[in-house]
């Protein structure tokens, strides 16, 4: 049905709340993206009026620090944008500062806590290649 893939890749080590935390901004990214990701308000039989959802399903993975550092190198390798978390982004409270830590890393000294993408299928099972379903 779809021809991508929208995967996030979690670190496996992470508190149940900081996992939640880490798989909504990640997802925000990545509708911020790819706005057409977004379907139709959803409506009830009374009429009441929801929020519409993505249109395509969410594959949540785990992996360890080192297969994540791996996944994030085959992204820029391969020039796909991201969405990306890192470990010490949970020590602030608001964007500008999320922003300013995270400017303070590269890639190889960056301890990503949280990776999502989508782009075509083939594409995100060779980057994510190592991370297994999310238990």
């Amino acid at each position: 049905m779809f021809d991508t893939k929208f995967a996030i890749v979690l670190r496996e080590d992470l508190a149940v709340w900081q996992k939640l935390n880490v798989t909504a901004f990640l997802t925000s990214g990545i509708v911020a993206q790819f706005s057409d990701i977004i379907g139709e308000p959803y409506r009830d039989r009374a009429g009441n009026l929801y929020n519409p959802l993505s249109i395509q399903p969410v594959i949540v993975l785990s992996a360890d620090q080192a297969t994540l550092g791996t996944i994030h190198r085959r992204t820029l390798e391969r020039g796909v944008t991201t969405s990306l978390y890192v470990e010490e982004m949970f020590s602030t409270g608001f964007d500008a500062a999320n922003r300013a830590v995270f400017a303070e890393f590269a890639p190889e000294d960056a301890k990503a806590v949280g990776i999502a993408l989508r782009a075509d299928k083939k594409l995100v099972d060779k980057i994510t290649k190592g991370a297994r379903m999310h238990p």
